[in-house]
């Protein structure tokens, strides 16, 4: 988590948010959409804080796109991360896959 400002939380989802993401339409219903993903950027916080992540190293973040929809990001560090990740590699190799 590197930079000035908060340019990193976008780093890679230029894709996702469409290069006006910075500018709000009229008539979308953004909070909507924040809702939704604020509750489950909750909800894998604590899982997170379950598996022994802190929440300083890697967490969810809500947002939405320009279109209104919730997005769930997670910010973290890389190191962090690549933990996370090896964790979710072991249950997909045991076959406990997402539900």
């Amino acid at each position: 988590m590197t930079g000035s400002g908060e340019s990193w939380l976008s780093d890679g989802l230029d894709d996702v948010m469409g290069v006006d993401h910075g500018l709000w339409v009229p008539g979308v219903d953004y909070v909507a959409g924040w809702r939704e993903a604020r509750e489950v950027a909750e909800r894998l916080n604590r899982a997170l804080l379950g598996a022994g992540f802190e929440q300083s190293a890697v967490r969810a973040v809500a947002s939405t796109g320009e279109d209104g929809r919730g997005l769930v990001r997670l910010a973290g560090w890389p190191d962090t991360v690549g933990r996370l990740a090896g964790l979710l590699e072991q249950l997909a190799g045991s076959g406990g896959g997402a539900a």
